[in-house]
């Protein structure tokens, strides 16, 4: 249990964001990222009440990213300037957390690696980071647009493209250079996508051990 009070849906502030679990037979379970920083694990089944409550972040939560390979694990993005990933069956905090000087408006986790996710900021910057590689820093941070803030960004599900929109309505496309895009291929599915549970759990137990908390 993610540690729900009890309390239930509604009580709380408006929703900013939400994703439906990628797991099978799980697609009912969701989360909701909410104006006043919190993040609630929700049913369909159970549409009154919350599953269980995450003390998030300090401002307003932009996103909510389930793993696409790991069944467990999900990222939130605020506008108090932070990334943090989460296992979904801890509450209390996060396991990792990620500082981008700016609010941070969109996440995404890419299709190919269960360690790959992108993050866009109002200062118009693209962050790509993989934990596989740097469990701190991304590997790589680009000024994409000179005087707009980045509100959403996106993989494309089969191809090294990155898709950015910001707040003035335009689409910025981006191609990821062969060092951001190791492994590009289909989603990972049988004894590859096994492969990429296992890598992600490495970088998880690590950070558990190094208790990095806020």
């Amino acid at each position: 249990d993610a540690g729900g009070d009890g309390a239930t849906a509604g009580e709380k502030a408006g929703g900013c964001c939400m994703d439906f679990s990628k797991a099978p037979g799980q697609d009912h379970i969701y989360l909701v990222g909410t104006e006043e920083g919190l993040v609630h694990k929700c049913s369909k089944a159970y549409s009154s009440q919350y599953l269980g409550t995450y003390a998030a972040h300090h401002l307003a939560v932009y996103a909510v990213k389930w793993n696409l390979i790991h069944d467990h694990v999900f990222l939130s993005a605020s506008a108090d300037w932070s990334v943090k990933l989460w296992d979904s069956n801890q509450c209390s905090h996060p396991v990792m957390k990620f500082d981008l000087n700016d609010s941070v408006g969109d996440v995404a986790w890419a299709p190919y690696s269960s360690t790959v996710f992108a993050a866009s900021t109002d200062d118009g910057k693209v962050h790509v980071f993989d934990l596989n590689e740097n469990k701190l820093l991304p590997i790589c941070s680009q000024k994409v647009v000179k005087k707009a803030k980045l509100t959403k960004i996106v993989f494309n599900p089969k191809h090294p493209i990155v898709l950015v929109g910001d707040d003035r309505g335009n689409v910025t496309s981006l191609k990821l250079s062969p060092n951001l895009r190791k492994g590009c291929e289909a989603p990972a599915t049988g004894a590859a996508a096994e492969a990429e549970v296992a890598k992600l759990e490495a970088v998880l137990e690590v950070a558990r051990k190094s208790e990095v908390v806020e």
